[in-house]
């Protein structure tokens, strides 16, 4: 598997959003799930940043605390969201309204449920105007024809009046992704938006993810836990485990050098094309659980490389191993 070459964008260009200390939590009969535990990760401009890790790492509660979007019995406990240095927990309601949507929009995992089923494409493409403030229906009309033909959707004045009922996968997808950029948001986050998509459908969908980077200047944070979409799209990638980031690199410097434990495992878990046949290791032992999570290394029980030093500190923080290259890690994989 070879990360895409088109990843060695700009490493110097500004970050649009950056997460500082996320922490977000639920509270359960059993005990406090801390779901996103300490995030630390930079999105920059015009550029694709894959948050990837397995399920239950924390991913999608990572995106849905970005935008604020937690309810009881979840919490945001503390951190900082800056967009373009601005923090949005700051803000109030009524603000953040003005930001969602507009600034950072979201295209949700599963195009079915995120989508009414009482309403025809049009209506909900028409709520996505009017709630910035464009009530004139002639121009949204004419806005969501273009913004449908843009995803090659077949017949786009058809489209508008069909409910989700009667769209395929692929063409929901589409659709979500037309309705995420009905105001060209400078942001957008992408929440497994491949997962349930055949390869023929996949391909299409990154090669549309792709466009928006490069044709409309779009930020995206693409959440995933298939390997394979970060190495075709991915300029920078964010692995996460047990609701911390342990690695941020750019894509072919981390499929390359590795120096999370973690990343490393996980790498070797993936068939390669590109070299000599091997046998593929799993990961051994299992994640731990989210509840009460102690304040030392998530991966500690399942690491090849853990010393004393790591079982006797807490938690490590993410820091700069080499340029651009963050890990969080006591004794990181050194290449020589």
């Amino acid at each position: 598997m070879n990360p895409n070459h088109q990843s060695s964008h700009n490493l110097s260009k500004p970050v649009i959003l950056q997460v500082e200390d996320l922490h977000t939590s639920f509270k359960s009969f059993e005990g406090e799930v801390k779901a996103v535990n300490g995030v630390n990760l930079e999105l920059r401009k015009n550029s694709i940043l894959c948050l990837v890790g397995e399920s239950g790492s924390g991913k999608s509660v990572t995106a849905l605390s970005i935008l604020n979007l937690i309810y009881s019995p979840g919490r945001i406990d503390k951190g900082k969201i800056l967009f373009n240095g601005k923090n949005l927990f700051s803000l109030s309601e009524n603000e953040l309204r003005q930001i969602r949507g507009k600034e950072i929009s979201m295209i949700f995992q599963d195009p079915t449920s995120a989508l009414n089923p009482l309403l025809n494409v049009g209506s909900h493409m028409e709520e996505m105007f009017m709630a910035h403030g464009n009530t004139d229906k002639k121009s949204i009309k004419e806005r969501s024809i273009d913004l449908l033909r843009q995803m090659d959707l077949p017949n786009p004045e058809h489209i508008l009046k069909q409910h989700p009922f009667q769209l395929s996968g692929g063409m929901a997808q589409r659709v979500m992704i037309a309705m995420a950029m009905v105001w060209n948001p400078p942001v957008l986050i992408a929440d497994e938006i491949t997962s349930s998509l055949d390869v023929t459908l996949q391909a299409d969908i990154l090669d549309r993810i792709r466009r928006l980077r490069d044709y409309n200047h779009s930020s995206i944070l693409l959440i995933t836990h298939d390997m394979g979409v970060v190495a075709q799209v991915a300029d920078h990638v964010a692995v996460m485990y047990a609701g911390s980031v342990v690695e941020q690199a750019p894509t072919i410097d981390l499929f390359k050098n590795p120096k999370h434990p973690y990343t490393s495992a996980l790498l070797q878990t993936l068939p390669r094309l590109d070299g000599p046949k091997r046998r593929l290791n799993p990961i051994r032992g299992a994640p731990p659980t989210m509840i009460d999570l102690p304040d030392k290394c998530a991966f500690l029980d399942r690491c090849f490389k853990a010393t004393s030093e790591c079982r006797l500190n807490t938690r490590p923080r993410l820091l700069e191993a080499d340029q651009d290259h963050m890990v969080a890690c006591y004794n990181p994989i050194i290449n020589t």
